[in-house]
């Protein structure tokens, strides 16, 4: 009960501090965020839509171990697991292309500009799309466990290229892309300190927060696996 407060606690943190903290020239104040050109106060969407890209890239990596242990195994319990993991994936991957293209509105004047960035999470969710589609089509258990573990590891595979490389080694729109001037990191593009603590907390909470909803998955499909052999 104690860690579900502290939860709480964090992702409201995160949640004042990204929509409600204003950006002052001062730069004595502790909340001071700074004004960045172009971005301005959109900046503040960094706090919910990176950590929902990285938390996909957490899930479908563990969809993946679990996917590995199923074969080492043979448990149906780690091919629960991880399509507990696989199911978050996909709900954080859908999340992070809805803020990106909300981002995208305000910032570049539509929603949608086939980025490489954006272009890629678009192939990821029709990849892992399609591991729904295998899974739902196949009745016997134990060869569904062993295609989707094959499915997710080679699945996994195509993550760092399409969420790490490819989005850097191409010219698009989103900061860290080839012809981006600064060419660091894309979540350290004129970050003050403040905006760091917040960003960084934003990060450690969602990891929490799809900790406690992966558990929470995990058993609801137990229950309605014991269920359906009922």
């Amino acid at each position: 009960m104690v860690w579900k407060i502290i939860l709480f606690l964090l992702m409201s943190f995160v949640i004042i501090a990204g929509i409600t903290f204003p950006i002052v020239p001062q730069p004595s104040h502790w909340y001071e965020f700074p004004n960045i050109p172009g971005l301005e106060e959109k900046a503040k969407i960094i706090f919910f839509h990176v950590p929902t890209a990285w938390l996909s890239v957490i899930a479908f990596l563990m969809a993946m171990i679990y996917g590995v242990r199923y074969l080492r195994k043979k448990n149906l319990d780690d091919d629960s697991k991880s399509a507990a993991s696989l199911q978050l994936g996909m709900v954080f991957c859908i999340l992070a292309t809805v803020t990106g293209s909300i981002w995208a509105k305000f910032t570049w004047g539509a929603f949608w500009h086939w980025d490489p960035r954006e272009t890629s999470i678009f192939i990821l969710l029709l990849i892992y799309g399609s591991l729904f589609a295998l899974r739902s089509a196949i009745e016997n258990e134990d060869k569904r466990a062993r295609l989707s573990a094959v499915y997710s590891i080679i699945a996994f595979l195509t993550v760092p290229f399409f969420i790490f490389i490819m989005p850097r080694i191409m010219t698009g729109l989103h900061p860290g892309s080839s012809n981006d001037d600064t060419s660091g990191p894309v979540v350290d593009f004129k970050m003050n300190a403040n905006m760091q603590l917040v960003f960084y907390i934003s990060l450690f909470t969602f990891t929490i927060l799809y900790w406690w909803m992966w558990k929470i998955r995990y058993k609801a499909i137990i229950i309605q696996e014991n269920l359906f052999k009922k």
